[in-house]
């Protein structure tokens, strides 16, 4: 583990927030080779944060077994240069399970997912997240989405416990993240930590940092971190320029290219990393492989975005 708390490093990244995919050879089993060599590319480019094993690391796909072994190779690969924070998910049980699982192959701390299909209420919901953020030292960071919605007392209930740093948000309701800002603003005094984990989240991160949510997960850092960080570095320095340059240029067709199929947050980012020379292999099932079309519009896009930079230099 790194010696600072994992919530002072992250405050202010020095660069965008790394979420790698998770390599696969051609058998469908763990490619650790080609996973270390995604970790460094993705530390040497200027990432500040390793989040291992999580959405776009195909958390749902992996044994426990294979999360502790990527954990430990993302540990063993940042040699503590930046944070890693491992994937955490299930019922109850078994994301306690893959807690320890993470504190023992040495990750900084946890993103906790949303439970297993249940539609619980706050109450439940609430028990949950305490219970993980009780089963190691790991802080940890609860991720909203799908059918964990929180209302912003149950937020403040998060923030009031021992462990929960953070909040990243995958719902999109602007709305209801202002008032669960000021809610615990309000009611917990300090620095609890707020994400915005849409897919793609740059696309919608303007919005976000007016209401003061400036932390953000880049899938796009996996394929094309020049890109990625030219994006952070125009919102860190108030260049509206560039960042609006880049997202009507590269980001926003980027997203619509992505709706054109289910599961492209994660399918769509392995095939861009493949087409940028790193064969990480295809996603495992339930998800699918983009259509032959749709990697061929990536291709053009990813290089449309880098003619970007070149303008802008």
């Amino acid at each position: 583990m790194t010696p600072a708390p994992l919530a002072e490093r992250l405050r202010v990244p020095s660069g965008p927030l790394f979420f790698p995919v998770t390599a696969y050879g051609p058998d469908g089993s763990l490619d650790l080779d080609t996973f270390r060599a995604h970790i460094r590319r993705g530390i040497d480019a200027g990432a500040a944060a390793v989040f291992a094993c999580c959405g776009t690391g195909e958390f749902h796909a992996l044994t426990p077994e294979e999360f502790e072994t990527c954990v430990a190779a993302a540990v063993e690969e940042t040699a503590g240069r930046v944070p890693v924070v491992a994937g955490a998910g299930y019922g109850t049980a078994l994301a306690v399970r893959y807690a320890r699982l993470a504190h023992a192959a040495g990750a900084d701390g946890l993103l906790a997912m949303p439970p297993y299909l249940v539609i619980a209420g706050q109450e439940g919901l609430l028990r949950h997240y305490r219970e993980v953020a009780a089963a190691t030292p790991l802080p940890v960071i609860v991720y909203q989405r799908d059918n964990a919605a929180f209302t912003p007392e149950t937020v403040v209930g998060l923030a009031r416990t021992d462990g929960i740093i953070g909040l990243k948000d995958g719902l999109g309701d602007l709305d209801l993240m202002q008032r669960i800002v000021s809610a615990v603003r309000t009611e917990v005094p300090g620095d609890f930590l707020y994400f915005n984990g849409l897919p793609t989240a740059e696309q919608t991160q303007l919005a976000y940092g007016a209401i003061g949510v400036t932390l953000y997960s880049s899938a796009v850092f996996c394929f094309a971190p020049e890109i990625a960080l030219a994006f952070h570095r125009a919102l860190a320095t108030g260049d509206e320029s560039t960042a609006h340059r880049l997202l009507d240029g590269f980001y926003r067709p980027f997203v619509e290219l992505r709706a054109q199929g289910r599961g492209y947050a994660v399918s769509l980012v392995k095939a861009g990393v493949r087409l940028r020379g790193l064969d990480v292999g295809e996603v495992r099932p339930p998800l699918h492989e983009p259509g032959e079309d749709h990697v061929k519009q990536l291709a053009q896009l990813i290089e449309r975005g880098y003619a970007l930079l070149e303008e802008d230099a």
